[in-house]
């Protein structure tokens, strides 16, 4: 099944959350989101001495925020999505935090990100909890 029939039918199937935004808001929020990832890295890559461990955790962080689509939609299992996303939260708390210590405004702009994953979880666990089958 490919992804447009899963979204036709079973992800519109789905009991979601009173809060779920229309499909269209994620991929403009996810846009946003992700310019603001790159310009914090980017401040982050051009002021740390390499190695630089807080960019390493992010690029992983990067890999398990990729890989939660395909546990959710092609795998279709939400518990282990929400485990893959609460991955994902760790490490981008993580980064938040140190990448203040080369660039405020770098760290500032993850911000939003963080808040947006925590309402992703959200409407994650909403769906594991009210889709029992």
């Amino acid at each position: 099944m490919n992804k447009n029939n899963y979204y036709s039918t079973d992800y519109l199937e789905l009991k979601k959350s009173p809060l779920t935004p229309p499909n269209y808001v994620f991929g403009i929020m996810w846009s946003i989101l992700y310019t603001m990832m790159g310009i914090s890295a980017l401040l982050v890559f051009n002021k740390c001495k390499k190695p630089c461990f807080p960019l390493v955790f992010f690029m992983i962080h990067l890999f398990f925020n990729l890989i939660w689509t395909y546990l959710f939609i092609n795998i279709k299992n939400k518990i282990v999505a929400f485990l893959d996303l609460l991955l994902i939260l760790g490490l981008a708390l993580y980064c938040l935090i140190e990448f203040r210590k080369y660039s405020v405004f770098a760290s500032n702009l993850l911000v939003p990100y963080v808040l947006w994953l925590l309402f992703a979880g959200y409407l994650n666990l909403y769906i594991i909890l009210n889709n029992s089958k």
